[in-house]
């Protein structure tokens, strides 16, 4: 069959197109980011500022998995709550990732506490959201299983986000509470792990024992029972049972759409992140992976 001049050229452009086209996608993908096994260090501009952050990738995460973002303490850091709470060997037994960020001057802001970042009006909670995209551009994470955890000062600022956002499938505040306004918490499944002497989140509510550079309680926020409460409220759960092992007061209530809100209650516990009888970081993870969303 004899080509027409119109059809040879309309092949030409065609094929100059295909080949125009085959090196800028080949391009775009040999420059994508990648997150190699192990921890690396990064940084994000956000809100401003320049913001750093930690990542820890086991060498067992071959596809896309899990991400838990841990929340250091005040006067904490990120490397401090890698090397503290074992999270890195707990991601390498079950094939997920870890982010550490870092506060400003070691202190987020989770409403009416702590420090600097709260006088200053910090976007901690934004900031910490900008650090799972960041983290979602650089390797495939499951969007259905994003959490986050923190303690002390970490834990308020996760119960804040929780107040903001559904990023998260389920937070697990360590010996935090609600120093924030939240009518409408979002939907998620929450662990509150909390000792009943803890001096510095008081148990059943009030002042601290740490005082503020104003000469305030750093930490004045309601009962812990009543946090959790706030959230088997807004997450339309049935009534709790409760079991006691030891020292251990587990209070927990099935909620709709499969989530969770449980309570443990550790008696004489203080204001630390528990390791025995109770292994914070193993049950914490344990929860998290029974509540995807």
């Amino acid at each position: 069959m004899t080509r027409t001049p119109f059809r040879v050229a309309l092949v030409a452009v065609i094929v100059v197109g295909i080949l125009l086209a085959l090196p800028r996608f080949a391009s775009e993908s040999t420059a994508a980011p990648a997150l190699a096994a192990g921890t690396s260090t990064h940084s994000i501009d956000f809100d401003g500022r320049n913001r750093d952050f930690r990542v820890h990738r086991p060498a067992t995460v071959t596809s896309s998995a899990p991400l838990v973002v841990v929340l250091h303490g005040g006067f904490g850091s990120a490397r401090q709550a890698e090397l503290s709470y074992g999270w890195n060997q707990q991601a390498a037994a079950g094939r997920f990732i870890v982010a550490y960020p870092d506060a400003i001057r070691r202190s987020w802001n989770a409403g009416t506490c702590c420090g600097a970042a709260s006088s200053t009006n910090l976007d901690d909670a934004g900031f910490v959201e900008a650090v799972v995209h960041r983290i979602a551009a650089l390797t495939p994470i499951d969007p259905r299983r994003v959490y986050v955890t923190g303690m002390s000062n970490g834990a308020m600022l996760a119960l804040r986000i929780a107040c903001r956002t559904d990023t998260f499938a389920a937070i697990a505040p360590v010996a935090g509470t609600l120093v924030t306004s939240c009518p409408a918490p979002r939907p998620a499944s929450l662990l509150q792990i909390h000792g009943t002497a803890d001096p510095r989140v008081p148990y059943g509510g009030g002042p601290g024992q740490a005082i503020g550079l104003d000469g305030n309680a750093r930490v004045d926020g309601p009962a812990i029972p009543a946090v959790n409460a706030t959230f088997r409220a807004a997450n339309s759960c049935a009534p709790p049972r409760q079991t006691v092992i030891g020292p251990i007061t587990t209070s927990s209530a099935q909620c709709a759409g499969g989530r969770e809100v449980r309570l443990v209650s550790i008696a004489g516990g203080g204001h630390t992140w528990p390791t025995s009888p109770y292994n914070a970081t193993a049950q914490i993870w344990r929860f998290f992976a029974a509540h995807p969303r």
